[in-house]
């Protein structure tokens, strides 16, 4: 299974902030969609990513005021991303690595979808279940 089959299930919309918006207006972003992480672009550049885990640090180390700074001084800027041929093994190993959540996808460096931990473990729970039954039709059947 590849990050393209994920994509073309889940889609590929993005959520995304520009790096001079407040990290305020970043959390109410995640709040308000339910998701764990934003791209920072510029226009359509891949600047950074904001994770949950990105702003509880800060909040811990510099307090609540940090919320009125731009985005671009809380984000990870060494963004690790995967390409859509990639497969979910491989996105797997990066992440249990890197010990991050979220995966841009890019391909001829466009963004062109974000992958979670919970798309992967969805898609895995998918593939178990239809080989459950397939198991179960074969038994059945013999």
């Amino acid at each position: 299974m590849t990050v393209r089959s994920i994509l073309n299930t889940k889609g590929h919309q993005i959520m995304s902030v520009e790096p001079d918006a407040t990290l305020a207006a970043a959390v109410k972003l995640l709040g308000e969609k339910k998701i764990g992480a934003v791209l920072v672009m510029n226009q359509s550049r891949l600047e950074g990513i904001l994770s949950e885990r990105d702003i509880v640090r800060v909040l811990g180390e510099r307090g609540a005021g940090v919320l009125e700074e731009p985005v671009s001084q809380v984000m990870t800027r060494k963004v690790v991303t995967c390409k859509e041929t990639d497969t979910v093994a491989e996105l797997m190993e990066m992440m249990t690595t890197g010990k991050f959540r979220h995966l841009p996808v890019l391909e001829n460096n466009k963004v062109v979808g974000l992958i979670s931990i919970g798309d992967i473990v969805k898609r895995r729970v998918q593939e178990y279940e239809s080989e459950q039954e397939a198991l179960r039709d074969y038994i059945k059947t013999a």
